[in-house]
């Protein structure tokens, strides 16, 4: 099966910029018994971040193979963290990060090394047009606004051109090297279809995992770092930043995305913790070999269409209040709008109501039930066409109200077809075999710390 490589390595690299990127459906499930462990890195502190840095003294942190690493270089990608976390983070995990970030920068190197080595190449324009890529759905700026950015918070565009580079010239390694190797029988996707339908309304989850093993001599220390890293993402940090960085599953690389999953996929103490969890609620949940900090991202029935993905036409009436306005204040203006708002009926009606409130409308159609605020959603599915919710907001940001003028039933559920089952199970076990890969990528380095 023929497979675009530099797609794939494209939607890769989108993921990599850590904390600025979506959650992206993954391959990969949790740790497996195929899996090999890997032995904490031994890897000592490198400089003190915040302190101003001359460009002219770049202080190696690792050699790899005879290539410097710099404290620059980890520091860049440091920069890149700190800010998606609002600067907000505690000196015990700025280290934390800058560990994990020299281990990743080890094996960026080890992967355009052996690339090099199999004559694999990757061209700087290849390289440039991804970065401008990233560049305008990252950040939203083209590219030289964003070089300026990215020096302004201490990174720079040659950090992430790097990870670009590494990005691409492995998965076109993989390509050469591991794909054309792995075999995926009919008799597998058959039977794969086949429990498909046989659990077919079924509960199946989309979750997010935070993979940390452990020992019984590590398993308190362990323990004790899933506390810190939990309380960090509860407080506003980035699950994305921190399993792309700590997780010690295969599914670190795309920000610990398991993927939709049912139970009987997932360890008994993981299925039976989210069946129990709300979205977007992450708890910590012992887990064969270590700890799972786990993220339930969203949930369905198999096979079955799900009625948060009716499509609404809405139409928002929205007003302001003053600024500094007290809540005994705003409390009168608000009942007037939730009064006259509530008369509405049929959207013909809502301009007028609007005109007399002065309220502002916006139209808006093509919107799922599942992108709602939580609140907003069993709401939408419940109303009436024609009439308007209660009013939703706050002082600060003012209060609205949709009128439902029209909700599409979504259509029936379509199931894998032979063929993307077939691609999704090739991926995962290219994906297996690139760990093998790069575990004997890093016995063979030879890696001198400074």
């Amino acid at each position: 099966m023929e497979v675009d490589y530099e797609i794939t390595a494209r939607l890769a690299l989108l993921t990599s910029v850590v904390a600025l990127a979506a959650l992206s459906p993954a391959i990969s499930q949790t740790v497996s018994d195929e899996s090999v462990p890997e032995a904490a890195l031994d890897i000592p502190a490198a400089g003190t971040l915040f302190k101003p840095n001359n460009p002219n003294v770049r202080r190696a942190t690792a050699v790899v193979n005879g290539e410097i690493i710099t404290g620059t270089e980890v520091d860049q990608r440091l920069a890149l963290i700190v800010t998606a976390n609002d600067g907000k983070l505690p000196p015990e995990e700025i280290e934390r990060f800058r560990a994990q970030i020299l281990s990743n920068l080890i094996d960026e190197t080890l992967q355009i090394q052996e690339a090099a080595a199999n004559e694999v190449e990757v061209t700087q324009d290849e390289v440039d047009r991804y970065f401008t890529q990233v560049a305008q759905q990252n950040f939203k700026r083209n590219p030289v606004d964003t070089e300026k950015y990215l020096q302004s918070i201490g990174s720079s565009s040659d950090s992430l051109k790097r990870q670009i580079r590494a990005e691409i010239t492995w998965s076109r390694l993989l390509g050469r090297k591991v794909t054309p190797f792995v075999n995926i029988s009919s008799d597998e996707v058959i039977a794969i279809q086949q429990r498909i339908d046989a659990t077919k309304g079924t509960t199946e989850y989309r979750l997010g995992e935070i993979y940390l093993s452990s020992t019984p001599e590590t398993q308190e220390q362990v323990l004790a770092n899933a506390k810190k890293i939990l309380e960090q993402i509860q407080q506003g940090g980035s699950f994305v930043a921190y399993a792309r960085q700590f997780s010690e599953a295969s599914t670190a690389p795309v920000g610990g995305d398991l993927g939709w999953v049912r139970p009987e996929q997932l360890p008994p103490a993981l299925a039976n913790a989210a069946s129990q969890m709300q979205t977007n609620e992450i708890v910590a949940v012992p887990a064969p070999g270590g700890i799972s900090l786990l993220l339930l991202i969203d949930k369905r029935q198999v096979a079955t269409s799900d009625p948060r993905d009716s499509v609404l036409s809405l139409k928002q009436l929205a007003i302001e209040f003053p600024k500094g306005i007290s809540e005994a204040q705003a409390g009168p203006i608000a009942k007037k709008f939730a009064d006259d708002t509530q008369q509405i009926r049929g959207c013909g009606t809502a301009d007028a109501v609007a005109q007399s409130l002065g309220a502002s409308v916006v139209n808006r159609d093509g919107i799922k039930v599942r992108d709602l605020p939580g609140p907003l959603q069993q709401l939408m599915l419940e109303l009436p066409i024609g009439q308007s919710t209660p009013p939703y907001g706050t002082i600060d940001d003012g209060v609205r109200v949709f009128v439902l003028c029209g909700r599409d039933a979504p259509q029936a559920a379509s199931q894998e077809s032979f063929d993307q089952i077939m691609q999704r199970l090739e991926d995962e076990r290219v994906n297996k075999r690139a760990q093998l890969y790069m575990r004997d990528l890093r016995r063979d380095a030879i890696i001198d710390y400074n």
